[in-house]
């Protein structure tokens, strides 16, 4: 995806992809993606024909950039019931589908639902109250009153998600939602006026009642639900004695890297950035590779 950022304040550019006939859309229904089901999903982009004519305007459709030969609509659909777009396809929650997708259309499908939840969320001006217009393709959103005229632009929330080991052993915690047995990194949102490591040092503890130090960044992953980035570390544990302070997790544990090649308890999809933190920790012992042991455990145990 070409997301052409620098042509986004010009109409002849919205204008020439809303009259390409190769141009497709992405409809959002409920916060939710359409997908063709199978044992490989696959994202639907439709045909921009196939968008009712009263959406195919500056005020209805956001040009997300180009993807190949074709300019990329993304739209939304406000019904009760999900209407039927094509035979073998439906809505689906992205949380409970990125993992089993292509990385680049998980990706694509999570900017269009971060984009659209944006601009339901601020329909109107958090200066004066009167109602926002779209600008800049769809990516600005600018007070309708002449005396006021404040623009609004995406945003996202940064949170920290880490893996923080003790050199044998890597502390994990578990939802009291999630299926038994799954465990997964320490993770939260930044504060206002706090740095990523001071983020990463007040959550661990927060969480778990464990001091951490030597704190390094690992990678980052966007989580549009409803508009956050994912920012990895891994950290070095100071202590040890694992409290759960503020209720936030059900269950916090220590686990060796044999304890988790006997598949004892259930890892966090293989795409996810979590995954990512547990493995670079993991593969660094002699236990072998993560993936390969998870993937093959995996016909044992839900993913």
């Amino acid at each position: 995806m070409d997301r052409a950022a620098h042509k986004r304040e010009d109409p002849a550019w919205f204008d020439a992809a809303l009259a390409d006939a190769r141009s497709r859309a992405l409809p959002v229904w409920n916060s939710r993606n359409l997908v063709l089901e199978g044992d490989a999903p696959r994202a639907v982009l439709l045909e921009l024909a196939a968008v009712p004519a009263e959406l195919r305007d500056t005020d209805h459709l956001v040009l997300l950039g180009r993807l190949g030969e074709s300019y990329c609509f993304a739209y939304e659909i406000d019904a009760i019931e999900a209407p039927e777009l094509l035979a073998g396809a439906r809505f689906e929650d992205l949380r409970l589908l990125a993992s089993r997708l292509p990385a680049d259309e998980a990706g694509l499908l999570a900017y269009a639902r971060a984009m659209l939840t944006w601009r339901r969320r601020h329909r109107y001006c958090g200066s004066c109250g009167a109602p926002t217009l779209p600008a800049r393709s769809g990516h600005a959103l600018v007070c309708s009153s002449a005396s006021c005229r404040a623009e609004q632009f995406p945003r996202i929330d940064p949170a920290i998600i880490v893996l923080v080991s003790d050199g044998e052993r890597a502390l994990l915690g578990r939802q009291a939602a999630w299926a038994p047995g799954r465990y997964s990194t320490i993770a939260g949102f930044v504060e206002p006026g706090e740095s990523l490591e001071d983020a990463v040092v007040r959550e661990v503890f927060e969480e778990t009642g464990v001091r951490a130090n030597r704190i390094e960044y690992h990678s980052s992953q966007p989580w549009p639900f409803p508009a956050s980035l994912m920012l990895g570390f891994t950290a070095q544990a100071l202590t040890t004695e694992v409290q759960l302070h503020d209720e936030e997790l059900e269950d916090a544990r220590w686990f060796t890297r044999a304890e988790l090649a006997k598949g004892g308890i259930i890892l966090p999809p293989r795409q996810s950035i979590s995954f990512s933190l547990i493995e670079h920790w993991f593969d660094a012992g002699a236990h072998g590779r993560l993936r390969e042991i998870d993937r093959a455990q995996s016909g044992q145990q839900p993913r």
